[in-house]
């Protein structure tokens, strides 16, 4: 009985302490000390976007990117000497972007020194990257501080394009994301672009026979032609492709049209069809009668992302360049 009571304990405790972290992030956090910091991010999101509209998916992506590790701390940003931060590492080779957060920070420095730091500018860049091209809109709950420490192989921690269900839910469930956050999150992949490397293994070497009969039986046969008459080979290491074709600049329910119809880029995009439950978000959301509904989602779960682990308080820094730490 006293073991049942210490574990029960324990569990709120825990509970208690989660609740606690998420509640230190709120939307009013910069109110007084940098009222305009919003208005400042989205004047460059707006400038950045009208020259260059296909930047909104990889900026939402640097954000992914950045939360899945060590939570939203803005690691993903770090420069290293000897090459060993997240950003040298293989799945974050294809990010892009480093430039302009560098560009929206010292804006943001401008207006408000030493105030706030490079993992809430990502976070309110991700927002504005969605917002702007027509996708929800959410209040970003704020006060992250910046970590110091960026190691290449805790990319591990990133879900690939290449993984099962499975695997999928772990790597969701280690941010405290669960199966719907799964399938609302990679609907993602409706703005951007990707390299053929992340995906041409479906089309020339599925079960690892390197020829092109070797392909993904769950591929949509007219869909994979397309695909090949665009990716040549397995070393095409160059060739971009819309991750939503037709619409890749435009935040929609499209990718799931596209997933329904066995259509999605990535393994993990077909993964998606596995399971039952994400299966019928996929199937209900392809009809595009529910936009608000998926909107409402899409907007939870990124929240709920951006709180994952996040440093609060004393903890870590705010830097005051996105790429180096301050000490």
């Amino acid at each position: 009985m006293a073991c049942r009571v210490a574990t029960m304990v324990a569990v709120l405790l825990a509970a208690v302490a989660a609740t606690c972290a998420q509640a230190q992030l709120h939307d009013k956090f910069y109110s007084e000390s940098c009222p305009s910091v919003e208005d400042v991010v989205r004047k460059e999101m707006v400038r950045a976007l009208s020259l260059a509209p296909s930047l909104a998916g990889p900026l939402l992506r640097m954000h992914f990117h950045d939360c899945f590790v060590r939570g939203c701390d803005g690691s993903v940003l770090l420069d290293s000497a000897n090459k060993t931060a997240e950003k040298d590492a293989q799945p974050n080779q294809t990010l892009r972007g480093f430039g302009f957060v560098e560009r929206v920070k010292a804006a943001v420095e401008k207006a408000c020194p030493d105030t706030v730091s490079c993992a809430d500018i990502l976070a309110l860049i991700a927002r504005d990257a969605v917002w702007l091209s027509k996708g929800p809109f959410w209040t970003v709950p704020l006060g992250r501080r910046d970590g110091s420490v960026s190691i290449s192989n805790e990319t591990d921690a990133l879900p690939p394009p290449t993984s099962n269900f499975t695997v999928l839910t772990q790597l969701f469930a280690a941010v405290n994301l669960d199966a719907k956050d799964l399938v609302v999150l990679s609907a993602g992949h409706t703005i951007g672009t990707s390299h053929c490397f992340s995906f041409s293994d479906r089309l020339y070497n599925f079960t690892g026979m390197e020829n092109p009969s070797d392909i993904d039986p769950t591929l949509e046969p007219q869909y994979m032609m397309r695909l090949k008459s665009k990716c040549a080979s397995l070393n095409d290491n160059t060739t971009l492709v819309e991750m939503d074709p037709g619409s890749f600049k435009t935040f929609d329910t499209d990718y799931f049209k596209l997933v329904s119809k066995r259509r999605g880029l990535f393994h993990s995009d077909g993964a998606l069809l596995t399971d039952p439950f994400t299966r019928a978000y996929v199937q209900r959301h392809a009809t595009g009668a529910f936009k608000d509904e998926f909107f409402a989602d899409f907007a939870a779960s990124m929240i709920k992302m951006g709180n994952a682990n996040q440093l609060t308080g004393s903890q870590g820094e705010i830097r005051k360049k996105c790429s180096v730490v301050n000490h």
